[in-house]
């Protein structure tokens, strides 16, 4: 009887380890779990898709319309950090947000000017300008004089004025303006004060012309100078001076119209603020919706507001809101705010650009021959 050859048997049947099961079954579940973990994170991957397009279409960050103008808000809290610039540009002149923007424009240089000198007779003041401009009315300043320079206070009889512009006008000699190219001006809000009346005769028994100008006249004479030409056919202009607050701008090509409202000294004569507010709005509400792109301003009140956030030396810098300015006790500050504010709530433009060099007067230096 042949032999059965069992040692194949027994390893064919030879007993499984006792874990063996086990490790079977612990490998099939992993496996689950691997497929269970990686379903979840492609469903997750798929919402992130779709909450991204739907973001994407229903909340847009909507860019500015001017190049020239970037922003750099500075928020409170990270919420605020999130919005789009153009919720922040909007919230800056509504309510008080603080924010810094910049105004990138470069005017074109005058070639071949002439020095012009220009001194405007304010309501409490003497501004002046020393400018090159060129035949094409392309100008750059040279030398200004803002504020309280020759200041009322210190003219009190006809010797002290006279004396007093003598010493004024040789510094003007010295930046190198002809005498012939000496101009003065006497600012509308300026014709109502006692003062300059004698500031005036005097000037002309010392072989000068005196030039009064209206406030429309000065309207359009700062909007000149103070509009850059790509801007002139959307945008418009202020003027808050102490007498009166002059707004104007361009309709019909070269067809510019002006209009007149209290200026920042209104408390003087006992005026209400909310009168002032009231008839600020109602006046620049005219002011055509195609033309609130940017508005242009410039004047003692945005002078002072600009100051306390200008950069350096760069000739524009936009104003923040009305509200995130403290006049303190400063009667004529808090009056200038008003009238700023009313402007801004007639008008919803979120773009007030002040200018460092231009004055109605530097417009009147364009109009001439």
């Amino acid at each position: 009887m042949a032999k059965i050859n069992t040692s194949i048997f027994l390893i064919k049947n030879k007993p499984r380890p006792e874990n063996f099961t086990t490790e079977t079954s612990q490998t099939k579940t992993n496996n689950k779990m691997k497929l269970k973990t990686g379903g979840k994170i492609a469903i997750f991957l798929i919402i992130g898709v779709i909450a991204f397009f739907l973001i994407r279409k229903y909340f847009p960050q909507t860019a500015t319309d001017n190049s020239s103008l970037t922003t750099n808000t500075t928020s409170a809290t990270s919420d605020q950090s999130a919005k789009s610039n153009d919720e922040d540009s909007k919230s800056n002149n509504s309510g008080g947000t603080t924010e810094s923007r910049d105004f990138n424009y470069t005017p074109e240089k005058p070639e071949n000017g002439i020095l012009r000198g220009v001194v405007e007779v304010g309501a409490t003041g003497f501004n002046s300008f020393v400018i090159n401009m060129d035949k094409q009315k392309r100008w750059e300043i040279v030398s200004k004089d803002f504020g309280e320079s020759l200041a009322y206070e210190g003219l009190a009889t006809a010797d002290d004025i006279r004396i007093g512009l003598k010493k004024y006008l040789a510094s003007m000699f010295e930046k190198g303006v002809n005498k012939n190219n000496m101009h003065f001006v006497i600012s509308s809000g300026a014709q109502k004060e006692p003062k300059t009346t004698i500031i005036s005769n005097e000037l002309k028994k010392i072989g000068y012309v005196v030039n009064l100008v209206t406030a429309e006249q000065e309207g359009k004479f700062a909007f000149k100078a103070t509009v850059p030409p790509s801007y002139q056919d959307n945008s418009f202009l202020v003027d808050i001076g102490s007498g009166n607050t002059k707004v104007s701008w361009q309709e019909g090509g070269s067809n510019l119209k002006s209009l007149e409202t209290a200026g920042a000294k209104y408390y003087d004569k006992g005026t209400a603020d909310e009168a002032i507010y009231n008839e600020v709005k109602t006046k620049t509400s005219k002011i055509p919706e195609t033309k609130r792109n940017v508005c242009f301003i410039i004047g003692g009140v945005p002078f002072t507001l600009a100051k306390q956030h200008r950069k350096g030396e760069e000739r524009y810098t936009v104003l923040n809101s009305p509200g995130s300015y403290k006049p303190g006790n400063d009667k004529k500050m808090a009056s200038g705010l008003n009238i700023y504010k009313g402007i801004v709530d007639a008008t919803k433009c979120d773009t007030f650009v002040f200018d460092w060099d231009a004055n109605f007067t530097i417009g009147f230096l364009l109009s001439l021959p």
